[in-house]
């Protein structure tokens, strides 16, 4: 028996946060959604298995969730995978991704890049 995967899906635009996450539960994902970085912080679980992670956001963006979730040695090692139409990088530094995907979301790629994610993050 397949143990299933744990997403966090951190995206301010409620539709896509929720179309994301009805898509990944059918897909098989267990998910959990915040609307910020700030409140993704207080998701944040050892047990997450990724998470799905937009840049512009109110709040708190993306950059500095990235930054508060490397700090925490618990959760640190987390994969991330940014899903944004903006690029990763910007003055003053890059967010550390195992993947980046551009909006608009290609599901079957993110499905794709997820299933990867999770099997390589379980050989580690």
């Amino acid at each position: 028996m397949t143990l299933m995967k744990r997403v966090l899906i951190v995206e301010d635009d409620a539709d896509l946060r929720d179309m994301m996450a009805t898509l990944l539960d059918l897909e098989g994902f267990e998910t959990v959604a915040a609307p910020n970085g700030a409140a993704a912080l207080e998701l944040l679980d050892p047990r997450l298995d990724a998470i799905v992670l937009d840049l512009m956001m109110p709040v708190m963006d993306g950059w500095e969730f990235r930054r508060r979730q490397l700090s925490h040695p618990r959760v640190a090692d987390i994969p991330v995978i940014v899903v944004s139409a903006v690029h990763v990088q910007r003055e003053g530094g890059t967010v550390a991704c195992a993947a980046h995907l551009s909006k608009p979301i290609d599901f079957d790629r993110l499905i794709r890049t997820l299933a990867s994610v999770c099997r390589m993050a379980a050989d580690a």
